[in-house]
């Protein structure tokens, strides 16, 4: 005889195996390279680099103009913190005056000056103290009017400085996180490279190691005079150092450090960053018109910066693991504005 029982139903902790299992297969098939990324290209990992070696040069310039803020802001708030500690030591000396005038007002109070002269055994020496007091009066009332126009100073000086600190924070902060962007991808870059193997991470930095061997200076260049002659002698005796970012010399920089150096050594004094740099002096229209000392923006956002030498070239900084180099002016990217000092 045929049984006819049921078949026995999958428990309900099976089923949830299958379906947890089945939605997870499905999600990772969604994903492009779940199972198995493909390897990236040397091409890839330079692109990639490169791109990660511009981000932190824009946070280097970044992190450079918060630094200089950041020391701007100390000294405004130590100068404002002295200023409002002078200005109380002359509140509380107008308020100690005007408090010794005030108690001899006091002791006085209530008798007619006629009784005073009176009862005075010198009404002669009253008479001229009645005139004193008159004066006293007049000079308590300037006085008064001085304590007053001491105090609303000295409430604007504790504004100031109070606003001055907050602006303070707010500005570590912000060097803080450009820090942070910094280390991060510096940190990703060398994630990349150490993804290679030994072979092609040495394809990668073959252009870096070529430009630490070779840090001659080129021949046949335009002689320049002036300080801008000067300048780019002063950027041309450090080829070879290295590039650190936030550097300013004199052994190590990074590229606008390196252009503020050279030009202080000449006697001109620039600002700190790129972005600084690319509203100095005058406009050039273009390479053609460049002349030896100018300041050549690259990017956009104006986050690089070299000193053109003649010949169609610059020398600049460019990114860590690089050194202080020579590098053809139109190779290094798109050119923003060129700046005669």
């Amino acid at each position: 005889m045929a049984s006819h029982r049921r078949p026995r139903q999958p428990s309900r902790a099976r089923v949830y195996v299958f379906t947890t299992a089945a939605a997870t297969a499905v999600a990772l098939s969604a994903q492009p390279g779940a199972w198995a990324d493909p390897k990236p290209s040397v091409d890839d990992v330079k692109a990639q680099v490169d791109g990660l070696n511009q981000q932190v040069e824009a946070a280097s310039e970044k992190y450079d103009g918060a630094n200089e803020h950041a020391a701007q802001l100390r000294l405004q708030a130590a100068q404002l913190q002295d200023q409002v500690a002078r200005t109380q030591q002359q509140v509380t000396d107008l308020e100690s005056g005007l408090a010794a005038v005030a108690g001899d007002q006091y002791r006085n109070d209530g008798i007619d000056p006629a009784v005073q002269v009176m009862l005075d055994s010198d009404p002669q020496s009253y008479l001229a103290q009645t005139a004193s007091m008159q004066m006293a009066t007049t000079s308590e009332a300037d006085a008064l009017k001085s304590l007053l126009g001491e105090q609303r100073k000295l409430d604007q000086e504790k504004k100031e400085a109070a606003d001055t600190l907050a602006e303070l924070d707010r500005t570590t902060q912000e060097l803080n996180s450009a820090k942070t962007d910094v280390q991060s991808k510096l940190a990703a870059a060398q994630q990349l490279l150490g993804s290679l193997s030994a072979a092609d991470r040495a394809a990668v930095t073959a252009d870096d190691r070529a430009s630490r061997g070779d840090t001659r200076t080129p021949v046949g260049l335009p002689q320049a005079g002036g300080y801008a002659g000067s300048a780019v002698q002063y950027a041309l005796s450090r080829l070879g150092d290295y590039y650190v970012w936030g550097a300013t010399g004199a052994t190590t920089f990074d590229c606008s450090g390196l252009m503020q150096w050279s030009y202080a050594r000449a006697g001109v004094s620039l600002p700190r960053t790129s972005q600084e740099q690319a509203t100095v002096g005058t406009a050039v229209p273009g390479l053609a018109q460049a002349q030896p000392g100018d300041l050549v923006i690259y990017g956009n956002d104006a986050h690089h910066v070299g000193m053109y030498i003649g010949n169609g070239k610059v020398v600049h900084a460019p990114h860590t693991g690089d050194v202080v180099r020579v590098a053809d002016a139109a190779s290094i990217g798109p050119i923003k504005t060129i700046r005669r000092v």
